[in-house]
């Protein structure tokens, strides 16, 4: 019998982090000075873009990610398929997240 994947440790920090409203721990969960937001192709580069999008669109409008399903393609990305709540957009999302040396590189977001 084969067990299911594990949600990757980066993504299960990030995700938690943003749970949790926890800013600080949601910026450390990317590459320092080089992580990226993708929302909808509106792109944040590094910790004080991200941070100032998470407080306005993401931790500040209290998100909540309900893991629904994730898996790995073979360009070694995370898809997770979570349903958002909070006081922004609510309704199931795709995020897709880029790993390196344990952290996120990029986590972009569509329908």
């Amino acid at each position: 019998m084969t067990m299911p994947p594990v949600l990757h440790p980066a993504v299960r920090t990030l995700i938690d982090a943003a749970n949790l409203g926890d800013t600080e721990a949601f910026l450390d969960a990317f590459t320092p000075y080089v992580g990226i937001v993708d929302d909808w192709g509106r792109r944040f580069n590094g910790p004080r873009e991200i941070q100032r999008w998470s407080d306005s669109e993401f931790i500040g409008k209290r998100v909540t990610l309900k893991v629904v399903h994730f898996y790995y393609t073979d360009d070694a990305e995370v898809i997770v398929i979570a349903q958002v709540g909070g006081d922004g957009f609510n309704g199931p999302s795709t995020f897709t997240f880029r790993i390196a040396d344990d952290r996120v590189t990029e986590m972009r977001i569509t329908a």
